[in-house]
């Protein structure tokens, strides 16, 4: 099987919102995170979908999935204290409704609906070739590196940089191992799974995505986003 972990713990409080969190804002009366969750919904290579997110919005998330018929979302679960407990409590979800052999689970940010049916495609394949699958942009500008102090240390070639995104897809036993070995450290904070896996000397997989495939974590982020959908709505754009 292939299965969505889609999590969004994050209470927003870059994006400065007045009421509720970012993966909850509206646009054209639809929240972000339901944006995000459609295009797993709509893939037909997705079987399952569990979604982690804060506690008290369970309740209004359930009830957004039976209004935008989300009808794979297996498993409502709350998330946890960093985006790496928040990804964990998506996993053991999955392996509870799914299963653990030969599943693939597909880890992707709800404030991230810019991808596209290809990059999840190309996601289940790279994993079933390679065993990961990590969505990234070429990088249009050029990266620095410093230290502490804030001086350059290293400038990589451009040719050879990436700006790391989502999803980012492992078999599950796999990732779950890593999650799990990680926790008997006492790490918990980990950036995203593609740190983690890294951190352990697992070898990993790039599949191209669009530059676009932003992040909606402050007031540009969603400005943007309203912006490329209206672009995208109207035909403008491909």
């Amino acid at each position: 099987m292939n299965i969505a972990v889609i999590f969004a713990g994050g209470s927003g409080t870059r994006m400065h919102t007045k009421d509720k969190p970012k993966q909850f804002l509206l646009v054209h009366g639809k929240p972000i995170i339901v944006h995000t969750i459609e295009l797993f919904e709509q893939h037909p290579m997705i079987d399952g979908i569990v979604v982690a997110c804060l506690k008290d919005w369970i309740p209004y998330m359930e009830e957004m999935k039976y209004r935008f018929r989300l009808d794979k979302i297996g498993a409502i679960v709350p998330g946890g204290e960093t985006g790496q407990l928040s990804i964990y409590q998506g996993l053991l979800a999955a392996r509870q409704m799914y299963g653990l052999e030969n599943n693939i689970v597909l880890i992707h940010d709800g404030v991230r609906p810019l991808i596209n049916e290809q990059v999840i495609t190309d996601n289940i394949h790279s994993v079933e070739k390679y065993g990961s699958a990590i969505t990234c942009s070429v990088a249009k500008e050029t990266f620095v590196l410093v230290d502490d102090s804030e001086s350059v240390v290293q400038i990589p070639s451009r040719a050879h940089s990436r700006v790391a995104k989502a999803p980012q897809s492992f078999w599950l036993k796999d990732i779950l191992d890593m999650h799990e070995r990680a926790l008997s450290e006492h790490q918990t904070n980990m950036i995203d799974s593609c740190t983690l896996m890294n951190y352990y000397g697992k070898q990993l997989a790039v599949v191209d995505g669009p530059f676009e495939n932003i992040k909606i974590t402050t007031p540009d982020d969603f400005y943007m986003f309203r912006a490329l959908y209206d672009a995208r709505e109207n035909q403008q754009l491909e």
